[in-house]
C-alpha cells in the first residue's frame, strides 16, 4: 500500500543520504530492492538497522560479470535506480545513465552525490560539514561571538540530500507519465543546502539579516527565539515571534513593564529577564504553565523522549521497527496511506524478484 505501490526501485547501497531517500521511497510504499556487495572495504559502513527498513537486499559483486548482466537483468524491469558514487565510477562499472537508459528508456536513473556531476570539486571526497560550509549555510549557524556549529548532518545529508532526492524521483516520474521517457537525476548536497538558504536569502535581501551570526530573528539573535535552561538544567524552546504571541509570552510569565519586543537596544535587557525567570522553574513545570497558551513555548526534549510526548503519541508519530522505535513516515494519505514500515531482514529479495518477473541465476 502507499501512494508509489508498484513503483520498482533498485538502489545501490550507499551512505546516508542516498539511503534516506530510499527509505522515504519505501515509506511510500515503493518496491526497493537494495544491492549489497559481496565484500566491502570500507573505513564507516552504517550498523545494520540504520535506514534501511522496508527493503529487500541482493549480494552481488559489481565487478563480476555474472552479477553485472543478473543487475542488468533487474535494472530492466526497474522505474528506479539510485547510486551514489563518485562521478564516472558507475561509468566504469557498466552502470552509467548511457548503459542503462539504452537498456530501459523509461528508467529515472538517480545520482545522490555530495558535490554534483560538474564543478571543481565534483571528483572530491566531503561530508555534509562540507558542503555546509560551500553552500554558506555553516556560517550562519551558531551564537554570537562563537564558531560556526554543525547543525548534525540533518541540512546536506538528510534534508538538501535524500530528501530532495525524493522529489527529484517522483518530479521524474509524474514527468514520465507524459513523455515516456525515463532522465537523469542529479541531486547534488551543495546544491540541496543552498535551495534550503532561500528564505534567509530573501531577508538578506530586504535587509533583514545581517551578516553577522547571532544577530538576527531565527539565529538566536533575538531573545524571544531562542532556548533557556530551566532549573533542573533542561531547556524550554521560544519562539514568540508575532507580536500576539509576545503579549501572551510577557503576561503568563507575569510581568510588569516588558521590554517592548523590537527595541533592539534592549534585547540584551530581554533576555538576560527571560533566562532569570526560566530559571525559576523545572522544564516540565514551564510546560505544564505553556501548554495552554499561543506563547510558542514547548519543552527541549531528547530523541529519547520525543515519541513519549503527547501529542506525537496521538499521531502515531513513531512506530515501532523491529526492535527499533522510529519516526513514522511522512507525509500522510487519506486514501494510499502507507503500510507499517518493516525491517529489513523480514524481507524477501527472491519473492520481490519473482514479482518483477526477473528470475535469479
Amino acid at each position: 500500500m502507499g501512494p508509489l505501490a508498484g513503483t520498482r526501485v533498485v538502489e545501490l547501497a550507499s551512505l546516508a543520504p542516498g539511503a534516506f531517500g530510499a527509505m522515504i521511497l519505501a515509506d511510500l510504499g515503493a518496491d526497493v530492492l537494495r544491492v549489497d556487495r559481496k565484500s566491502r572495504n570500507r573505513g564507516l559502513d552504517l550498523p545494520t538497522g540504520v535506514l534501511d527498513r522496508g527493503r529487500s537486499t541482493i549480494s552481488l559483486d559489481l565487478k563480476d560479470s555474472t552479477d553485472l548482466a543478473t543487475l542488468h537483468r533487474i535494472i530492466e524491469s526497474a522505474d528506479v535506480f539510485v547510486e551514489g558514487f563518485r562521478p564516472g565510477v558507475a561509468e566504469r562499472l557498466g552502470l552509467g545513465p548511457d548503459d542503462l537508459l539504452e537498456r530501459n528508456p523509461r528508467l529515472v536513473y538517480t545520482r545522490m552525490t555530495g558535490w554534483g556531476q560538474q564543478g571543481s570539486l565534483a571528483p572530491r571526497a566531503g561530508h555534509d560539514i562540507n558542503y555546509l560550509a560551500v553552500a554558506g549555510v555553516l556560517e550562519p549557524i551558531g551564537p554570537k561571538g562563537h564558531r560556526p556549529v554543525p547543525p548534525l548532518n540533518l541540512v546536506a545529508d538528510l534534508g538538501g540530500g535524500g530528501m530532495l532526492m525524493a522529489l527529484g524521483v517522483l518530479a521524474a516520474l509524474l514527468e514520465r507519465q507524459s513523455s515516456g521517457q525515463g532522465q537523469v537525476v542529479d541531486a547534488a548536497m551543495v546544491d540541496g543546502s543552498s535551495l534550503l538558504m532561500t528564505f534567509i536569502h530573501g531577508m538578506r535581501d530586504v535587509g533583514l539579516w545581517s551578516n553577522g551570526r547571532g544577530e538576527n530573528m531565527f539565529d538566536s539573535g533575538a531573545p524571544f527565539y531562542d532556548t533557556y535552561e530551566c532549573a533542573d538544567g533542561r531547556f524550554v524552546a521560544v519562539g514568540a515571534v508575532e507580536t500576539e504571541f509576545y503579549d501572551q509570552l510577557v503576561a503568563t510569565l507575569g510581568w510588569d513593564s516588558p521590554p517592548p519586543q523590537y527595541d533592539f537596544s534592549r534585547w540584551p535587557e530581554l533576555r538576560d529577564r527571560l533566562a532569570g525567570t526560566f530559571k525559576q522553574r523545572t522544564r516540565d513545570e514551564w510546560a505544564s504553565i505553556f501548554a495552554d497558551v499561543d506563547a510558542c513555548v514547548a519543552p527541549v526534549l531528547t530523541p529519547v523522549e520525543a515519541p513519549e510526548h503527547p501529542h506525537n503519541a496521538a499521531r502515531a508519530a513513531f512506530v515501532q521497527v523491529g526492535d527499533s522505535r522510529q519516526p513514522a513516515p511522512a507525509p500522510r494519505f487519506s486514501r494510499t496511506p502507507a503500510d507499517p514500515p518493516q525491517p529489513l531482514n523480514t524481507l524477501d529479495a527472491k519473492e520481490m524478484l519473482d514479482s518483477w518477473t526477473v528470475e535469479l541465476p
